[in-house]
């Protein structure tokens, strides 16, 4: 099951990241890349937005990424969706910082202007579980341990 929620999270770029600030969550569409063993997942935001203040505050977060967009009509009811729990992290080192970067400029080649933005910040969430549910009633839970 593990290799089947590398591929959802390999296959996909798009996540919902949900934040928390004072007790009340936030919700933000953001386009990611993932690290090759799946244990973390990279975004980037402007500093000045209320998701990245509710990082600063609280870094635990939860991303939601699908399958919706590989199943239609009736068979809706094969939909996986992946609940991935982690905590965000900044990135310190130039180097891995400046490797994210080129490859978020060649996966998403739309966020070019975005991502010249001396006010953007590329983070990580790091991963710590995963919650499967494939279909309507199958359930499986993963954590990593780090």
């Amino acid at each position: 099951m593990i290799q089947k929620i590398k591929d959802i999270i390999k296959r996909n770029d798009l996540c919902v990241l949900a934040t928390v600030s004072e007790g009340k969550p936030h919700c933000s569409l953001m386009s990611y890349l993932s690290d090759e063993e799946g244990h973390e997942i990279y975004m980037v935001s402007q500093k000045g937005t209320k998701k990245y203040s509710n990082l600063l505050q609280n870094p635990n977060v939860s991303l939601l990424i699908d399958t919706r967009e590989d199943v239609s009509g009736q068979k809706r009811n094969a939909v996986s969706a992946l609940t991935v729990t982690g905590e965000f992290q900044n990135i310190t080192d130039s180097f891995k910082k400046e490797s994210i970067r080129s490859r978020f400029l060649k996966q998403h080649p739309h966020l070019t202007d975005f991502l010249n933005d001396p006010d953007a910040d590329i983070f990580s969430i790091r991963i710590k579980s995963f919650q499967l549910l494939d279909g309507v009633t199958d359930i499986f839970i993963e954590r990593i341990m780090k």
